[in-house]
């Protein structure tokens, strides 16, 4: 039975609920409060400081301006509850059981990433189309609990299945209690999953958000990142979403399938009279793509790790390049009618924050159209090893960092603060890496070096 916010704050049962907000990493972040408080709060709002946005994944607290450097007060500012967004917590009683979203207000929504791309779709919608979208989450499960994979130092893990097995049957059978649990779990949710499958790589597995408008599909994929992390928790396992965790695995992904339609609900993709339905408007799309794109890595490869995704011989993309069902590209066109016809961005990594991977890649489409931006040539044939690859992504963090830093696309459709923000707290991760000695140095170097 579907649940609204009215019905919690009004049903003589309801006890307890949990607010929540995305921070940066993509990580869940709120606080669980009475219904008593919660009728106070769908009025005025919940405090939680900016700081957050500051957080690392395991609360180290990385340099933003004005937020968490010495100028800073760590001061509350306001969360505004979603309505829209309520469901039900998978494994919590009736009473205690109702999750509500909630995004920053006021300056501190220039820093929020589902601000972001709520504004990103406002001026989406002023240039007259619809973004509709879906996405890919790549993970491994492991048969380790969280403490023992630290107790082996994170090496020799057993994954979850031993052979690579992109959609071995024989693999997800054997996994049926985990497959079964996932789509349990998304139930309460309201996390619609359209396919689960095997991927190329011991417990690599894959699931698909379907398709939708608005913010729900990035509302569900955040939901899904954090709610396997539980539910593995739960049985025993765990996951992650680094995008390269050894050296043996290959990298791990967030794709995102876009297409637009415009003000009377058509294809703006589609146009049967040019080759593979190819429209013109879809043709700068893509030329949007790959001219900025390039400016944003940094959003896409938010971690030091995600920069080792693109070691040779990973199945990453070899450059802002683009083709036709033609997955050696990055920007790969897939569907073949009105209702299909759709870009896949294969460039984010898993651990990127699925709002602002969305906003970034619908902006810079967006602008190809409004500018009228061609695109390089199509790839025909593998796209690896190629010497015209055209337009490329930052293939470093600091290159990432700096070409963020400058680019006026993106504080014009991000914002000036939110730049400043996010390069400020990844050039603070960086810096803190760049001082440890990793163990394959000491292997290599330490005796003979």
């Amino acid at each position: 039975m579907t649940m609204t916010l009215d019905d919690y704050l009004t049903g003589t049962t309801s006890r307890f609920a949990t607010v929540a907000m995305t921070d940066t990493n993509g990580l869940l972040r709120g606080q669980m409060v009475s219904a008593r408080s919660l009728a106070g709060i769908a009025k005025a709002g919940m405090g939680m400081s900016p700081v957050t946005f500051a957080l690392d994944p395991t609360d180290v607290v990385q340099s933003i301006p004005g937020v968490s450097d010495d100028t800073s007060d760590f001061h509350d500012d306001p969360l505004v509850l979603d309505p829209a967004t309520v469901r039900r917590l998978p494994w919590s009683k009736p009473g205690y059981d109702m999750l509500v979203l909630s995004n920053y207000s006021g300056a501190t929504a220039d820093l929020c990433p589902r601000s972001l791309l709520k504004g990103v779709f406002e001026r989406v919608a002023d240039a007259g189309f619809t973004a509709r979208y879906g996405m890919e989450l790549e993970y491994t499960l492991f048969d380790e609990t969280s403490e023992s994979a630290r107790e082996k130092g994170y090496r020799n893990l057993k994954t979850a299945t031993m052979h690579k097995s992109h959609d071995l049957v024989l693999y997800q059978v054997q996994q049926t209690e985990w497959y079964e649990a996932v789509a349990e779990m998304c139930e309460p949710l309201k996390i619609n999953i359209a396919k689960m499958h095997e991927e190329i790589g011991g417990g690599f597995l894959e699931a698909c958000i379907a398709a939708g408008t608005g913010l729900e599909p990035a509302d569900q994929l955040v939901l899904l990142k954090n709610f396997l992390r539980a539910l593995a928790a739960r049985q025993g396992k765990c996951i992650t979403y680094m995008p390269r965790w050894t050296e043996d695995a290959d990298s791990q992904s967030i794709h995102v399938h876009v297409s637009l339609t415009d003000r009377e609900g058509r294809s703006v993709f589609y146009d049967p009279a040019n080759k593979n339905g190819v429209s013109t408007a879809f043709r700068h799309f893509i030329g949007g793509l790959q001219r900025y794109i390039g400016e944003m890595t940094l959003i896409f490869q938010p971690t030091v790790n995600s920069y080792r995704r693109f070691a040779p011989g990973t199945f990453a993309p070899p450059g802002l390049t683009w083709g036709f069902e033609n997955r050696t590209t990055c920007f790969r066109i897939v569907g073949h009618d009105a209702g299909s016809l759709r870009v896949e961005n294969r460039l984010p990594g898993a651990d990127t924050n699925p709002y602002l991977t969305v906003a970034a890649t619908v902006a810079a489409g967006i602008a190809g159209i409004v500018e009228g931006i061609e695109p390089a040539p199509e790839v025909i044939g593998n796209g690896y090893g190629r010497e015209d690859a055209g337009p490329d992504f930052a293939r470093s963090m600091p290159e990432a960092i700096e070409r963020l830093r400058g680019s006026q696309f993106a504080r014009d459709w991000l914002g000036p603060r939110f730049v400043e923000a996010f390069t400020s707290s990844r050039q603070s991760q960086f810096d803190e890496f760049r001082k440890k000695v990793p163990d394959v140095e000491l292997q290599r170097f330490f005796d003979l070096g």
